[in-house]
């Protein structure tokens, strides 16, 4: 039946050609659809409850996306004219930031003071070019003493200064992220050719958001043609056939032109994470053609004709590769269980790819050798004559590989619960992006990215005045303060304590609380009333002013430390005041719980995909113990390297999360191929286990070698991507893959032989799944 199909392959190879071409323009037209998110929320389902949670905060109070410019005098000191000139001038031109509805700094910040009977609310910095020594002196110790200001729009030794932009995204279009981004780029530009002698920086959530499609932009640009490069030449060395390289790009392009085409068909939108899908597409669609293409080759050197070695080749190869393309689509499609729709995103897109992949490896690519010329030299392969050697080795020396491998596997294994789940999502950008070297600047002098924000109710309306309710909050606040993450804590306590000493005629003795709460109601209709506009307190208390929002800005930490810190904040809550128990939301606390969650969800997806697999290796191979042992060298793998990356790094995050069910599909490639020849010499040529092990090697181990040293290379360049999930993912990949190898060469044949001398029970001897010839 195959060797029927081979036949028509090549009898219509013209038609196929054609016909091909015609539907990879069709499907690749999509691409004109394709799309880059740029909202950080992207990566959390719809679901999620630390999302909910966020987005129902977001709803009561401003939205609190920013753009946040840090200005370093390099004097060291901000309070100077002519860097107070610069703060206003920056405050004033902030306002134009596309989608800004709020501008901080510490020149408009709402300074109150007391006039006899009166409440001034005021500028701190107005007209700076004319203020006296004594005057900015006066400004600067308000400023150093205020709680709303120290740590967040000033450094304690007043070296850096900020100004926060508060920005509302209407979220109707792609464009909005990097309009207002873009928009803040060029007023930094402008400043810094005004005011050479400041340093300027700019973070904020709106410029990681922007970050998202930069940083996948940069790695299509650069990865793909890395990667593409690592390919050829690699093919040039293994193949040593110019035809069989152009044949095999045209597949891997084609394969990666129908998939992100179809990508912008379904109208999914590329983030970092599925922006790689190119990358691994490319690597994963030259296994096919490898396999393929090797033993036409081999065929040819030994003398048969170009059109029966094409046959021939696609009828010993046409299951193998099907079953390995399968079990690759189920690994990818696993992803499906992941916690982050991105991680989805690219294992369907992967798994487009790689059907594509196979359809092209077994129609196209067979047509078009039979049309190409193909030049070989009728000789013994030196690649051969070592995977002879290597498979002499293996038999010679199978007990100690047996026992030593499984010990060493066993070991690693053992190593895995030493893996901490921790991420610092800030460092998902390497310092290759701005925003990674401008946010970690910002970190250090000024103020953090990092932010958890309560929303504490009071339970009636007005109640935000309410003494008792004032006085619980402040202790939250001051708790707070005293933890060793905490940056800066925003609370409104400080506002009514600032009042109450105002309305006392400035008296120092009273700054704290007010005592009565319709006092407490009066001053705070009083500053409202005063405040200018885009200043309200919106931002802090509710329409009905029952609530209140304390937000608290930490220094860049780790999600296990954020958790640990959450965890606290709970139990002194219980323990303190347990009916204004509430959890905090934000990015930081989403993205500290998304690993884990992530995990979770993964851990369900892998297991289903390792069942699905299991059941379709014991189907094709047609035995239940073989089918079985093949377990062991596809989950080994997994297993030794994620113990290795635990001795090597120890911390284990988002990206790897989705490693295990990723590989789990491409390291079982190897088993199939290695098993389906060890079958065919067993079941129709009748050798016993050493002699079929010796087969399998002579027979498909350049192959394996070959594919494994592309797909090494493929996620190695992978690694090299600025943004961490990939990077990461891609180096624990190719560490994955790299041992999958080893162990297949190494431990799968000592085994082989093991098991059959155990059970001393030949092999059926039927026709399996698997199509097999004698050679």
């Amino acid at each position: 039946m195959i060797k029927g199909y081979a036949q028509w392959a090549v009898r219509w190879r013209w038609i196929i050609i054609f016909a091909t071409l015609a539907s990879v323009l069709l499907l690749a037209s999509g691409g004109r659809f394709l799309e880059f998110t740029n909202n950080y929320r992207v990566f959390f389902g719809k679901d999620n409850p630390q999302l909910l949670a966020f987005e129902n905060l977001q709803d009561t109070y401003t939205k609190n996306d920013n753009v946040l410019f840090m200005l370093m005098p390099k004097d060291g000191n901000v309070f100077t004219p002519r860097t107070l000139q610069a703060v206003v001038e920056l405050t004033e031109a902030s306002w134009q930031i596309p989608f800004s509805i709020r501008v901080d700094s510490i020149t408009n910040f709402q300074h109150t003071f007391a006039e006899e009977d009166d409440l001034t609310v005021i500028d701190l910095v107005e007209e700076p070019e004319k203020l006296s020594p004594d005057e900015i002196e006066k400004i600067k110790q308000v400023a150093l003493n205020e709680p709303l200001l120290i740590n967040r729009l000033v450094s304690p030794t007043s070296h850096a200064t900020g100004v926060n932009v508060t920005v509302e995204l209407p979220e109707k279009s792609l464009t909005e992220v990097p309009e207002a981004a873009n928009f803040a780029r060029e007023i930094r530009r402008q400043f810094e050719e005004k005011y050479p002698e400041i340093e300027f920086s700019l973070t904020g959530m709106v410029m990681m958001n922007n970050s998202f499609p930069e940083a996948s932009k940069n790695d299509m640009q650069i990865l793909v043609p890395l990667a593409l490069l690592a390919v050829i030449v690699g093919l040039l060395l293994f193949l040593r056939s110019f035809t069989g390289v152009f044949s095999t790009l045209l597949v891997i392009g084609f394969s990666i032109l129908a998939a992100m085409g179809s990508t912008g068909w379904l109208g999914i939108k590329l983030t970092p994470p599925s922006a790689s899908a190119p990358t691994i597409i490319l690597t994963l669609a030259v296994a096919d053609s490898i396999h393929f293409l090797v033993t036409m080759l081999y065929n040819m050197r030994k003398g048969m004709e170009k059109h029966a070695a094409i046959v021939e080749s696609l009828r010993i190869n046409f299951h193998p590769i099907m079953l390995t393309s399968i079990t690759t689509v189920v690994g990818f499609l696993s992803l499906n269980f992941s916690d982050a729709p991105p991680f989805r995103d690219l294992g369907n897109i992967t798994a487009m790819g790689v059907v594509y992949a196979w359809i092209f490896s077994i129609m196209f690519l067979p047509a078009l050798m039979a049309v190409l010329p193909v030049r070989v030299k009728k000789e013994a392969s030196k690649t051969t004559q070592v995977m002879d050697r290597l498979a002499d080795f293996v038999i010679g020396n199978r007990s100690k590989l047996l026992w030593g491998i499984g010990v060493f596997i066993l070991i690693s294994v053992a190593m895995v619960p030493r893996n901490e789940l921790n991420d610092v999502f800030v460092e998902y950008f390497d310092e290759r992006i701005e925003f990674r070297r401008d946010t970690d600047k910002v970190a250090e002098n000024l103020t953090g990215l990092y932010l958890i924000d309560y929303s504490l109710n009071s339970k009636n309306k007005g109640g935000i005045s309410e003494p008792d309710f004032l006085n619980k909050i402040e202790l939250f606040a001051n708790w707070y303060r005293q933890q060793p993450e905490v940056m800066h804590v925003s609370v409104i306590s400080d506002i009514f304590k600032r009042l109450n000493k105002n309305m006392h005629a400035d008296d120092p003795a009273m700054y704290k609380l007010p005592e009565q709460r319709d006092l407490a109601a009066q001053y705070l209709l009083l500053y409202e009333m005063s405040l200018p506009y885009g200043l309200d307190l919106n931002n802090q208390i509710d329409i009905n002013k029952a609530a209140t929002k304390i937000s608290v800005t930490l220094d860049t930490i780790s999600t296990r430390q954020v958790i640990a810190l959450e965890e606290r904040v709970q139990r002194w809550l219980q323990e303190n005041a347990p009916e204004l128990k509430t959890d905090g939301a934000s990015p930081t606390v989403m993205f500290a719980h998304i690993g884990e969650r992530n995990i979770r969800s993964m851990l369900k997806g892998t297991s289903i995909a390792l069942v699905i697999i299991s059941l379709i290796l014991i189907f094709a191979l047609r035995s239940l113990k073989l089918g079985l042992l093949s377990l062991i060298p596809n989950l080994a793998p997994v297993g030794v390297a994620f113990g290795v990356w635990a001795l090597a790094v120890g911390q284990i995050g988002l990206s790897l999360s989705v490693v295990a069910a990723m590989t789990l599909g491409i390291v079982v490639d190897d088993t199939v191929h290695f098993l389906s020849k060890y079958l065919r010499a067993r079941r129709e040529q009748g050798l016993n286990a050493q002699d079929a092990v010796r087969y399998a090697f002579h027979t498909v181990g350049v192959a394996l070698w070959v594919t494994t040293v592309v797909l090494i290379g493929g996620f190695m360049v992978l690694a090299q991507s600025s943004f961490e999930l990939n990077s990461g993912m891609g180096l624990l990949t190719a560490i994955t893959i790299a041992i999958a190898l080893f162990i297949d060469f190494m431990f799968l044949p000592p085994l082989l032989i093991k098991f059959e001398e155990k059970f001393n029970a030949s092999i059926d001897t039927k026709s399996t799944g698997v199509s097999t010839v004698r050679n």
